[in-house]
């Protein structure tokens, strides 16, 4: 069995990411890495840790319901989003990463996002970048 891993944060882009990996994992037969990743420190305290596990405990009773084998994992540990992406996806050997990608304003489309740009250049695998419609 593959593994797909997903990049997840509670807002648009992540929720379309979501939603395409859930797919492409039902339609493959594949697992499912869902990776939500803090830097820490100051500005993710206590009542951010206890909100952030609810909202993962959410997308947790939505693939349970939609059938899809899954692991979710809630990272903080002062890298970059990127970072974690990446590095999950070489520890699982994943088939493919999926990120969600947010509207940008017209000069904002000259370049990616950072940690968009990163995955796409680092990852072991291939990228699919899903635009969210928000």
């Amino acid at each position: 069995m593959g593994t797909i891993v997903v990049g997840y944060v509670p807002k648009a882009e992540g929720r379309a990411a979501l939603a395409r990996a859930a797919e492409e994992a039902k339609l493959r037969d594949m697992r499912l890495v869902v990776v939500n990743s803090h830097r820490g420190g100051r500005e993710f305290d206590k009542d951010d840790a206890l909100e952030s596990e609810a909202q993962l405990e959410e997308v947790r009773s939505t693939l349970r319901d939609a059938g899809v084998e899954h692991e979710v994992r809630q990272l903080v540990r002062g890298l970059d989003p990127a970072d974690d992406l990446v590095n999950v996806a070489t520890e699982v050997n994943a088939d493919i990463i999926v990120i969600g990608l947010r509207r940008r304003s017209p000069v904002g489309k000259l370049i990616l996002g950072s940690n968009a740009q990163r995955v796409l250049l680092d990852a072991p695998c291939p990228v699919l970048a899903v635009k969210a419609s928000e």
